[in-house]
């Protein structure tokens, strides 16, 4: 991993133009984006009545918006907005990944979203306008993608993801990492120099092995590892000894 530069200086964040969505979104596969559509119409369907008891309660408990849209990149130079149920109570200065200090504006309702990732549920959204994938590399903040142009060239040739290989076998790891930060810039600080490049090197991972046997094991081992008591990390030595090997 080559040494990173320093992150440039902050610029204005330009709205996303209708017009422009879906424009360089990398392509998938014709069997991934079929098994896209398929599982996100069917499991739409199996969720609604849950996606609705969800924005009821945080409307009635938490207040307006019932969503959280923010700005991601699906590519370098490819922004769209990512839709999740909102699970902190809003702040005019937010930026940056989530650390410590932003636990305090957690909801308590945020909180049992968060832990079994229902909050994700309107992903399905962006799955179907064809800016995500059920399978792939977590969307990034534009800000990382401008510090890191290089690796996130590589890592966003796939279409950003639900859940993926570096989210099923590195989440819980950069939960510890995080926690350990006291200040955002101390936040920032970790993400980019421990996160980032191990994220990146398990989405590559990805990249090099995709296939729909893997798609369809990252989905079930990411179902399990959020049921009540799974405190595993399912599958993390296999691909670690994977990573090791040659590219």
């Amino acid at each position: 991993m080559t040494r990173h530069e320093p992150a440039p200086k902050a610029t204005a964040r330009a709205p996303v133009p209708r017009a422009a969505r879906g424009r360089g979104i990398p392509p998938v596969p014709a069997w991934k984006r079929a098994m896209d559509v398929t599982l996100a119409l069917g499991v739409g369907v199996v969720v609604l009545p849950v996606a609705l008891v969800i924005a009821l309660v945080i409307l009635l408990r938490d207040g307006r918006p019932v969503l959280y849209r923010a700005e991601r990149m699906a590519a370098p130079g490819v922004p769209f907005m990512l839709c999740k149920f909102r699970t902190m109570r809003p702040a005019a200065a937010d930026r940056g990944v989530t650390g410590p200090e932003k636990a305090a504006r957690v909801t308590p309702t945020g909180r049992v979203l968060r832990r079994c990732r229902l909050d994700e549920i309107p992903q399905l959204l962006n799955v179907l306008a064809g800016e995500m994938s059920f399978v792939g590399p977590r969307p990034p903040l534009r800000e990382y993608v401008e510090r890191f142009p290089d690796l996130y060239a590589r890592v966003l040739a796939c279409r950003p993801g639900i859940t993926g290989l570096a989210t099923l076998v590195y989440h819980r790891h950069e939960e510890r990492l995080l926690s350990r930060a006291r200040s955002a810039a101390e936040t920032d600080r970790i993400y980019a120099r421990a996160c980032v490049p191990r994220k990146a090197r398990l989405d590559l991972l990805y990249r090099r092995h995709r296939s729909p046997g893997l798609d369809l094991w990252i989905m079930w081992r990411t179902f399990l590892a959020v049921l009540p008591g799974n405190r595993g990390r399912p599958g993390r030595r296999r691909w670690r000894r994977r990573g090791g090997r040659g590219r």
